[in-house]
């Protein structure tokens, strides 16, 4: 199991590459990469995620634990980036990798409901309207309540 709280761009395709290294006696590996998303209806020039890391990484690796143990996982990679990123690129990748698909399905779409209400970053977005703060969605709240 890893977690990776960082400054630094990753490529998505090579760390699913090295992840699949460890695909020893896997049936399935699930992979989101979440992006910086701007809109032409509302467009922004850059994604600013604050976080303090080490409470981020701590954070992350307890939602990791929770849903190795409960999917019963072979690996789980995180992988979250924090500072200021433009449009398209690569916040945000979990891997999952289990001995069926549907273990490795769930798990993942876990992993981005609880880290999308429950990891410690804040999002400000900049765009021709100015900056402002990304406020937390009910819809997300919604999803994760599924999994208690």
């Amino acid at each position: 199991m890893s977690v990776r709280v960082s400054t630094e761009s990753f490529d998505p395709g090579a760390e699913v590459n090295a992840f699949l290294k460890a695909a020893n006696g896997a049936g399935a590996a699930v992979t989101f990469t979440g992006v910086v998303r701007s809109r032409p209806d509302d467009p922004i020039t850059a994604l600013t995620l604050e976080c303090y890391p080490e409470l981020a990484s701590n954070q992350l690796t307890a939602i990791v634990d929770l849903a190795s143990a409960r999917f019963n996982l072979l690996a789980a990679t995180v992988i979250h980036r924090y500072g200021t990123l433009g449009p398209g690129e690569p916040i945000v990748q979990v891997m999952t990798l289990s001995p069926h698909r549907d273990a490795a399905f769930k798990a993942a779409e876990f992993l981005m409901d609880y880290l999308k209400t429950d990891a410690p970053f804040w999002k400000q977005e900049t765009g021709p309207k100015g900056t402002h703060w990304v406020e937390a969605k009910t819809e997300d709240d919604v999803a994760k309540a599924r999994w208690e």
